[in-house]
Parts: structure tokens; C-alpha cells; sequence
């Protein structure tokens, strides 16, 4: 009963404490003008994969390689079949083609260098700085291009910042961190121990419980974004968690503590990413939107996917 309610509290601390430090962010993006795009694309992204950097870092130094990057793995496969599938079963997500035209570039790329990575067996801090590095020149270019366009009217600015709710967006960032990293330990724990108990792999743990635990930001984040009509955050949330998840988590994850990538995942788990992620983006490139129907098969996928993790899942070697 202990184990389980380690893990209850924390995902609630990963859900509460990532939704404080997302409505904090972006809070006070907007006070400093940044457009709806980049909200949805960095900051909101970036929030919402919070969770999922501190559980994986918390699962490294833990020696829980399986966890560590089951859980970016399983968490943009999640993204992919799950989030976007239920977001567009609610209401369907429409796609901005020329942000797209840079943005899925992008996290094909990052989806690619996952690939490349992930068939040598280990993560080194060579790998993570790589991805740092290409996950800096993205931001950079995309919030220079966004600003360049004129897209965003700071709501307030100078002195006003100061005076007004600066500190109390710098409250709920801190506060909504703090709640996170400790609901990773809590998670990350409880996790080690219900596969232990249970005689289940820590690889499908991470990829199962962990993934979608960690995803719930950005569940939650993009089903209000959908319902709201507000169609450029809701994808530019599931595309940029991706990118940042497998180009900031891994990346530095790996930069801090190298992982070695269990055998089941090289050989199954990251070609499922892999191919979920072209074959949104050749849809989405094609259909200019994600339907109804299209909602209804990504979660058809997911269901598909996990039965396949049921059925291969075994008892921790002896």
C-alpha cells in the first residue's frame, strides 16, 4: 500500500506542481509580449516537460536506466497517441503550415537523432551535448523569427512588470518546480518498487506508468488549449514537448549522467516513437489538420501499443 501511494503522491505533485509552474511561465511571457506560438511552442512545452526531466534524473542517478528513458520515450509516444488523439476526438486541432514547416522539420530531426543514438546502446555526454546544441539553435531561431514578425503587444511593461504580478508569477514557477522535483522522487520510488514487487520490468514501468505520468501536463494542457479553440498551442504544445523531451531531457540527462539504453527499447520501443512521429507529420503535412476520425486511430495506436507491452513484459531477470 506504501509503494502505491508513493506513486500517487507523485503524480500529484508532477500534475500540480507542472501546472503552477506553467501558468506562472506563461503569465509572464505575456506580460513581456512573446506571441501565442512561442508560448505554446517553448515555454508551455518546456513547462510541461518538466516532470519528465526530473524524473529521469532522478531515475539516473537511481542506476534505473530503463526509467530514464522509458519515460521520454513512452511520454512522446503518449503525446502522439494519446494527448493528441483525445484532444482531437474533443474538438479538432487545426495545423498553422508555416510554423509547422519549421517546427515538425524540427522534431523530425530530433526523432532521428533518438534513432541514431538510442541503436549504440548508451547515451554519453558527446550525445547530450549534441542535442543541447541543436535544441539552442532552434529556440533561438524561432523566437528571432517570431519577434521579427511583429506577432506580440506586451500587455504591460517596464516598472509596471516589477510592480504589478512579476513576483507572483516568479512564485508559482519556483513553487510549481519545487512541487515537481519532489513528486519525481516520489514517482521515480514508487515505480523502482512496484516492479520489483511485482516482478515487471523497469524498462515497461517507465514506459507505461512513469510516461503517462509524467504526461499529464501536457494532457491537460492541451485538451484546455483544444476546447478553447486555440489550435496553434495545442499542437505547438504536443510538437514542442516532443522536441524538448528528446533534445533537453535526454540531452541533459545524458550530459549529467550517461544512460545505457536497455536492449527492449533499441529494438522496439524508439522504432514505435520513430514511426508515429513521421506518420503524424506526413499526415498533418498533407491534411492540414487532425480530425476526428484521425483522433479516434491515434488512440486506437496507443491501446495497440500497450497491449504489445503487456504481452512481451516479464519478470525482472533473476
Amino acid at each position: 500500500m506504501d509503494i502505491f501511494l508513493l506513486i500517487v503522491f507523485g503524480l500529484a505533485g508532477l500534475v500540480f506542481g507542472g501546472d503552477i509552474l506553467v501558468r506562472g511561465a506563461v503569465d509572464l511571457a505575456r506580460r513581456i509580449g512573446l506571441p501565442p506560438l512561442v508560448i505554446g511552442l517553448t515555454l508551455v512545452g518546456f513547462g510541461t516537460s518538466t516532470p519528465e526531466l526530473v524524473t529521469s534524473l532522478q531515475a539516473a542517478f537511481a542506476g534505473s536506466p530503463g526509467i530514464a528513458a522509458g519515460n521520454v520515450i513512452g511520454s512522446n509516444i503518449a503525446n502522439i497517441l494519446l494527448i493528441l488523439g483525445f484532444a482531437a476526438l474533443l474538438a479538432p486541432v487545426t495545423i498553422n503550415r508555416p510554423a509547422f514547416l519549421r517546427d515538425g522539420t524540427v522534431l523530425a530531426l530530433s526523432a532521428l537523432l533518438c534513432l541514431g543514438a538510442v541503436q549504440f546502446g548508451h547515451l554519453t555526454p558527446a550525445v547530450g551535448l549534441i542535442f543541447i546544441t541543436v535544441l539552442i539553435a532552434y529556440l533561438s531561431f524561432t523566437v528571432m523569427q517570431e519577434r521579427g514578425s511583429g506577432a506580440g503587444d506586451p500587455t504591460v511593461s517596464g516598472p509596471e512588470v516589477i510592480d504589478g504580478h512579476l513576483w507572483k508569477d516568479l512564485g508559482f514557477i519556483a513553487g510549481g518546480l519545487a512541487l515537481t522535483i519532489l513528486g519525481a522522487r516520489f514517482l521515480v520510488t514508487g515505480a523502482i518498487d512496484v516492479a520489483g514487487a511485482l516482478g515487471i520490468s523497469e524498462t515497461v514501468i517507465g514506459l507505461t506508468i512513469v510516461a503517462v505520468g509524467t504526461s499529464l501536463p501536457e494532457l491537460v494542457t492541451t485538451i484546455a488549449a483544444a476546447r478553447r479553440g486555440q489550435s496553434d498551442i495545442a499542437f505547438g504544445n504536443v510538437i514542442g514537448s516532443n522536441i524538448f523531451n528528446t533534445l533537453f531531457i535526454l540531452g541533459a540527462t545524458a550530459l549529467i549522467h550517461p544512460i545505457d539504453i536497455p536492449a527492449s527499447i533499441a529494438a522496439f520501443d524508439i522504432w514505435v516513437m520513430t514511426g508515429v512521429t513521421l506518420i503524424l507529420l506526413i499526415a498533418a503535412a498533407i491534411l492540414g489538420r487532425v480530425s476526428r476520425v484521425a483522433g479516434a486511430m491515434l488512440l486506437a495506436g496507443y491501446v495497440s501499443y500497450n497491449a504489445c507491452l503487456a504481452l512481451t513484459a516479464g519478470p525482472l531477470p533473476g
